[in-house]
């Protein structure tokens, strides 16, 4: 869904302003939607957050860090117990199993440390290019570009990815948003994802970009990218 015509140059013009209109709209400083005080705690809730909302992992979390103050506890807690105590997140059995394997994982070949790279996150048990460049972004600031529900949907309506495939949309997204971006680019998407550019009924009149955004008011770009129609085969993977 790219724009028909638009110049590498125009497009990066268009990029630049957008973002400069997200900054000021929701600030130049990335917000961490996850509550967590350290990389394996950011880790192990946005692995919970899969079909699960933000509101309701934070308030699983809440207690779970303080119940679980390590990697042994995780690594060490009979999978029945983990289950209980994270059962309202949703695929609560997946989410356990992958929790404590990634934990063990963690202590056995990192010394408990969350690696820095995205080929090593991703070899970690229920972790997958979101979650790593989430990681990366946020724990260690290297550019990443974080391809959730709302960024895959709002980059196709804005003409800066085609593809339902979050992956490809993540590569998509390398070339046609500069590097300076790629950490802010998730969250100021999401937020607007949030107020403005729902999946089923964009304000297209009321958003702040409508002059900059080629599918604005067209009921045919905007269909074809409501969730369920381009969202593809889930991922066990986050």
């Amino acid at each position: 869904m790219f724009v028909k015509g638009e110049s590498p140059e125009a497009r990066e013009k268009r990029v630049r302003e957008i973002m400069k209109r997200l900054d000021e709209h929701y600030g130049v400083e990335p917000p961490i939607f996850l509550k967590s005080e350290n990389a394996w705690q950011l880790l192990f809730a946005t692995i919970l957050s899969a079909q699960c909302t933000d509101a309701r992992v934070n308030m699983v979390t809440e207690k779970l860090f303080k119940k679980y103050t390590c990697l042994e506890d995780f690594a060490e807690v009979p999978i029945e117990e983990l289950e209980e105590d994270i059962r309202s997140t949703g695929f609560y059995h997946n989410k356990a199993r992958n929790i404590k394997a990634c934990a063990a994982d963690l202590l056995a070949r990192y010394d408990g440390v969350v690696p820095d790279s995205i080929d090593e996150l991703t070899s970690l048990p229920g972790v997958g290019r979101k979650t790593g460049n989430l990681i990366l972004g946020h724990i260690y600031n290297k550019p990443a570009l974080v391809v959730d529900t709302h960024v895959k949907r709002i980059s196709n309506r804005l003409g800066l990815a085609a593809s339902s495939d979050p992956t490809r949309t993540e590569f998509q997204l390398m070339e046609t948003v500069p590097e300076e971006f790629w950490i802010r680019w998730n969250t100021h998407i999401i937020s607007l994802g949030r107020s403005y550019c729902m999946s089923a009924r964009p304000d297209c009149g009321a958003c702040f970009l409508r002059d900059l955004c080629p599918s604005c008011d067209n009921t045919e770009l905007l269909e074809a990218t409501r969730a369920g129609v381009t969202s593809g085969k889930s991922r066990k993977k986050k």
